[in-house]
């Protein structure tokens, strides 16, 4: 058994909290999931999910009725855990000196050899996987029925489109691309954003409170995609790619008035950046909708920066 030692930590009247027992069976399911992410690595990671959440000089600890131990967080916000028996036994938790709904957890795990800005769809599944098993995800359930008490098992939710669980790039997102050997596809607009389809009130209930212009759903679900495929990202601040092709008839400088009259009704996104994504089809015509998807993207100022069509 590991040296019991302690740490000082500021206690909130909130804090933010895990079960240390979910979080080592997160880990067990990593283990188990090798053959997804061959050589991968797995550590937590901790993301703000309010706007102004101090994410600087956090402390944790895994808190039972007698064991303290300290846990170290890396710059960038990620750790792991030890096992522990004293603390398994004590059904501990892993407290943070942070309140409940600023900041919300994920697994990160990364395998070797993957080029720089970009992930592994292995990875993603495993992360998936793993973070239900743990309990990370801090959605409520009045809002994403998936977290119900019949979709609460890790191979429900990542194995099915509508378990919606979300990943979160490094930066504002545009677009993802994905690749497996020759086959290249864009991610559906609709997979962005949580969906596009989010009410300002409801966003205090979703992991993407803060980061919701980064946030998307991985194609974890579909087999047909294999564990080694690839994806890329565009991000907003990115200059459009002179390949890409746009929305018809959009160009960058264009007014909200001009895309309408070109393009219709959008679902549109307003980001607290003040940035716009638009979204078409709009989400009311999208079930019945088999044509191309486009995103248009405007500045604070309400101009177009660029655009794309699907492909």
């Amino acid at each position: 058994m590991a040296q019991v030692q302690s740490v000082t930590v500021t206690s909130t009247r909130d804090p933010v909290d895990k079960s240390y027992r979910k979080m080592l069976r997160g880990m067990d399911r990593f283990e188990t999931e090798q053959s997804k992410a061959p050589g991968a690595v797995l550590r937590f990671r901790l993301l703000p999910r309010l706007p102004g959440t101090r994410m600087e000089g956090i402390a944790m600890k895994v808190v039972g009725d007698w064991v303290n131990l300290p846990v170290p967080v890396a710059p960038d916000n990620s750790f792991t855990l030890e096992r522990n028996a004293q603390a398994q036994r004590e059904d501990a938790a892993l407290v943070a000196n942070r309140r409940t709904a600023s900041m919300t957890w994920r697994a990160d795990v990364r395998s070797p050899g993957v080029p720089e800005g970009q992930r592994r769809l292995g990875d993603l599944r495993t992360e998936c996987l793993v973070g239900v098993e743990a309990g990370l995800v801090s959605n409520n359930a009045h809002l994403f029925r998936w977290l119900s008490d019949m979709l609460t098992s890790p191979e429900r939710v990542c194995g099915d489109e509508q378990g919606n669980y979300l990943f979160f790039a490094e930066q504002p997102l545009f677009a993802v691309h994905l690749r497996a050997g020759s086959r290249s596809a864009t991610l559906p607009f609709r997979l962005q954003y949580a969906g596009g389809t989010l009410p300002a009130a409801d966003l205090p209930y979703c992991d993407c409170q803060v980061l919701l212009d980064r946030s998307y759903h991985a194609p974890i679900w579909d087999r047909s995609w294999p564990d080694d495929t690839l994806l890329s990202f565009e991000y907003m601040d990115d200059p459009p790619a002179p390949e890409a092709p746009p929305a018809p008839g959009i160009q960058p400088g264009q007014a909200e008035a001009e895309v309408r009259a070109l393009l219709g009704p959008a679902t549109e996104v307003r980001f607290a950046s003040g940035m716009q994504a638009w979204l078409y089809p709009e989400a009311t015509r999208r079930a019945q909708h088999k044509g191309p998807e486009y995103i248009v993207l405007f500045g604070a100022d309400g101009r177009v920066l660029k655009s794309l069509r699907s492909f």
